[in-house]
């Protein structure tokens, strides 16, 4: 009697374009940030003054360093779960699950965040177009909930259709949000300190203060500099979605075209827009509110073409969900693929070929963090939590860039991008030691900032890291017990 034929497992669908992949960093990079932080830091970071574009400029070389790193591991494990993958297999499978899990849990209420920040961009939208009744609706409690739980599982959607349906949605939005953005690029190089004066002068009937002759203090420049790198996080999304590459050899370029032309955008963003407003201007607001570059630029735009930059805000707020999802999705997918986390998590749609049940994990755990949004007064420090979560993966990033030769031979043999041992590690101990300083910079911060210690990032980072070390314990039990041999299984990378 003939034996049924097995119905084959679906495997992740190499379909996501060079575009696509450019799209998901760029997506994942460009939101909020560049329309505040370049300008709130005057508070933040007080002294800074007229020095935010050097701070950008240094931000962007430890930036710049990750993300070859990245190029480099991406070339020889383009696999879903991109750092956790590459520190698994170049340095221990715990310090891969460990670094990624945190990762992963602080990238889901940074969805949370967004999501839930873009309710009352849309209202001043609204109150920008008269729509006021409009505004009222979206300011009700109830709104301000549902609305974000509404984009989130919007995304999840999108992306459990499919690469084509993502690919759809994300790069018309990339191309929308960088021809917002050139406006306002074009727009601050067209004005001058003098016109905004004169346009202040004429509405609110005030002159803007003489700027004081201030020296750089080294502490200022060094506290700006993670603040500022938090705009360049994103990019490793591109990493997490290696294993769905239609080639996976374009993975390094379409990081790097990530890296350099998001460091370019932000550079030209920030030099206009401080080009057009007096940075002795912006600190003083900055001191009061919350500053941002449509609101600094609405005093020479035109009403039409000020709406337009405020709608941008929206839009970058928007496609930021299911870029984000579609990387930090790909992190449960894997860990449950090498067996350290739940096996459903590994599931793939047998028509869609996208690993939705992760995707819905994920999308459940953000959804959660839009709850915490509408019951947690300082909800934004979360967001300092993400950074030291990522900024411990990039560290260990250009360390295993180091170690994978030593520890996987096999491995290393298949990198294509920076092929001289010399450069390849002279990049990676570069990367270390500037990324490594901004680690410390973002924890001696936190450590010293006046709030209690239990409101400290750097703690609540930590005790993420005790909860994955107790999951990552049980499961390798859990393993072990079942005589699954660990050390065979994280000496090749995951056949996907």
């Amino acid at each position: 009697m003939t034996q049924p034929t097995p119905t084959p497992t679906p495997t992740l669908a190499r379909r996501l374009t060079l575009t696509g992949l450019v799209a998901t960093g760029v997506c994942s990079m460009i939101g909020v940030a560049i329309n505040t932080i370049p300008f709130t830091m005057q508070r933040s970071v007080p002294g800074i003054g007229p020095n935010v574009l050097l701070a950008f400029v240094i931000a962007a070389i430890p930036a710049f360093l990750a993300g070859l790193a990245f190029a480099v591991l991406a070339s020889a494990m383009p696999n879903a779960g991109g750092t956790y993958v590459y520190a698994s297999r170049a340095l221990s499978p715990y310090l891969g699950f460990v670094a990624s899990f945190s990762q992963w849990l602080a990238i889901c209420v940074g969805m949370g965040i967004v999501s839930y920040l873009l309710m009352p961009f849309l209202r001043d939208l609204a109150l920008a177009l008269g729509a006021r009744t409009v505004a009222a609706v979206l300011d009700q409690p109830a709104v301000r909930i549902i609305g974000p739980l509404a984009l989130i599982w919007a995304a999840a959607y999108v992306n459990i259709r499919g690469i084509r349906a993502y690919q759809r949605t994300v790069v018309p939005l990339m191309f929308l949000t960088l021809a917002i953005g050139a406006v306002v690029i074009v727009a601050g190089f067209s004005y001058t300190h003098a016109e905004f004066e004169a346009a202040l002068l004429a509405r609110n009937g005030v002159r803007v203060g003489d700027p004081a002759i201030t020296r750089l203090p080294l502490s200022a420049l060094l506290s700006a500099v993670p603040v500022i790198f938090a705009c360049f996080i994103g990019f490793e999304s591109i990493a997490q979605a290696g294993g769905e590459a239609a080639d996976p050899r374009r993975l390094p370029l379409a990081i790097l075209i990530a890296v350099v032309g998001v460091a370019a955008f932000y550079l030209l963003f920030t030099a206009a827009v401080y080009h057009a407003v007096p940075w002795r201007y912006v600190a003083d607001q900055a001191m009061t509110s919350d500053v941002t570059a449509p609101g600094l630029l609405g005093y020479l735009l035109p009403r039409s073409w000020a709406v337009i930059v405020l709608a941008g805000m929206s839009v970058a707020l928007v496609k930021d969900l299911p870029a984000m999802l579609m990387g930090i999705s790909r992190l449960p997918f894997a860990w449950a693929e090498d067996g350290i986390f739940p096996a459903p998590l590994a599931a793939v749609h047998e028509v869609r070929r996208t690993p939705y049940v992760a995707i819905m994990v994920t999308a459940v755990m953000a959804s959660l963090a839009v709850m915490g949004c509408a019951l947690a007064g300082d909800f934004l420090r979360a967001v300092d939590v993400a950074v030291t979560a990522i900024l411990v993966n990039y560290v260990l990033m250009s360390l295993s860039v180091l170690t994978l030769p030593r520890r996987n031979a096999v491995i290393a043999s298949r990198i294509t991008a920076l092929r001289g041992a010399v450069l390849r590690d002279t990049v990676a101990a570069l990367g270390m030691i500037s990324l490594g300083a901004l680690l410390l910079v973002q924890c001696w911060r936190d450590l010293h900032a006046d709030h209690p210690w239990y409101l400290s990032t750097t703690w609540g980072w930590v005790v993420v890291v005790a909860v994955g070390t107790a999951l990552y314990v049980r499961e390798v039990r859990r393993l072990r017990n079942a005589g699954v041999d660990l050390d065979a299984r994280f000496r090749e990378a995951p056949s996907q």
